[in-house]
């Protein structure tokens, strides 16, 4: 008989195949496992349990993997995050300001790689659990629409005053983490503007940045 782990596992994702198979695969691998079905529904859970690694797709409605890593990071950093996702090949591919400890490529990497990378995230020794406290996690924040003169702007909300503020948008680019200074505090916040949350849209490549879709396009038609 399977040895039970006493390590949880939060598996995120709108999928419910996707969802279900993975659980089924880290139960059948003797880990606890919880199911969430969107970034909002972790956070409600992380607040009763603490796992020991967020496995969260990208892609979601409502809160994107993108924006849930991130709040993930700075509320709870120590828990490892494996960030997934099937539109990009490899870790490097992508978009900037997610930050996770590992990438797992969703209908390319298979379990047996899965597996690998939790026993490897578990493994991890002290001092890199520490390295994470030091790290600085962006803000994802939507595209909140245009002002009186035609101007995008965004909401930011202040991680040290916890105050909001409006700023106008004066880039497109969503790979580029952004720097912004609070007004009430000074602080300096770091964000990035999730395209995902704004669109709305129920097409999958929607929700992905132009090079990512050429990338899902690719793959479809191969």
């Amino acid at each position: 008989m399977l040895k039970k782990s006493n390590h949880e596992i939060l598996i995120v994702d709108d999928d419910d195949g996707v969802r279900n198979s993975l659980g089924l695969l880290l139960q059948a691998a003797g880990y606890e496992v919880s199911l969430a079905i969107n970034g909002f529904d972790a956070l409600l859970q992380l607040k009763r349990r603490i796992p020991a690694i967020v496995l969260s797709d990208l892609n979601m409605p409502e809160m994107s993997g993108f924006e849930l890593l991130s709040v993930v990071r700075r509320r709870f950093p120590q828990i490892s995050v494996i960030a997934m996702s099937g539109a990009y090949q490899t870790g490097d591919a992508v978009i900037g300001g997610v930050i996770a400890d590992a990438y797992f490529a969703k209908g390319q990497d298979g379990p047996r790689a899965l597996l690998q990378t939790i026993a490897h995230l578990l493994g991890k020794t002290e001092p890199h659990l520490a390295a994470r406290h030091r790290e600085s996690a962006p803000v994802w924040v939507s595209r909140n629409g245009t002002c009186s003169s035609g101007i995008p702007y965004v909401m930011l909300t202040c991680n040290d005053c916890l105050r909001s503020f409006p700023l106008s948008v004066t880039t497109d680019d969503p790979e580029k983490i952004q720097e912004a200074a609070c007004l009430f505090c000074a602080n300096i916040v770091r964000y990035v503007i999730d395209f995902s949350l704004a669109m709305g849209s129920s097409s999958p490549e929607a929700h992905l940045t132009p090079k990512a879709a050429r990338h899902t396009k690719q793959a479809t038609a191969g």
